[in-house]
C-alpha cells in the first residue's frame, strides 16, 4: 500500500510539473495564451481567404469562353467609373 501510495505522489508530481499544467494554472497566462492562439488563427484564416480568392480570380480570368461574366464586369467597371465621377 505504502509503494502504491509513493509511487502516485510521484506521478502527480511529475503531472504538476508538467508545462501544460504549470501553464493553466495562472488566469493571465490562460488569456494570454489564447490571445495569441486567436491572433494567430484571425491571420491564417485572412492569409488563406486571400490566396485562395486570388487563385480563383486567377483563374476566372483565364476563362474567355464565358461571355456572361465578361459583360458583367464591365457593367460592374463602368458603375463603378460612374460613381467615382460624381
Amino acid at each position: 500500500m505504502r509503494a502504491e501510495l509513493r509511487s502516485l505522489t510521484r506521478e502527480v508530481a511529475r503531472l504538476n510539473s508538467h508545462n501544460f499544467i504549470r501553464m493553466h494554472n495562472s488566469l493571465p497566462r490562460v488569456l494570454a495564451f489564447n490571445f495569441a492562439r486567436g491572433l494567430v488563427f484571425g491571420l491564417g484564416s485572412v492569409l488563406g481567404a486571400t490566396l485562395l480568392l486570388s487563385v480563383i480570380a486567377w483563374f476566372l480570368s483565364q476563362v474567355e469562353f464565358l461571355p456572361i461574366i465578361g459583360e458583367w464586369a464591365t457593367q460592374i467597371a463602368q458603375q463603378i467609373e460612374e460613381a467615382m465621377s460624381q
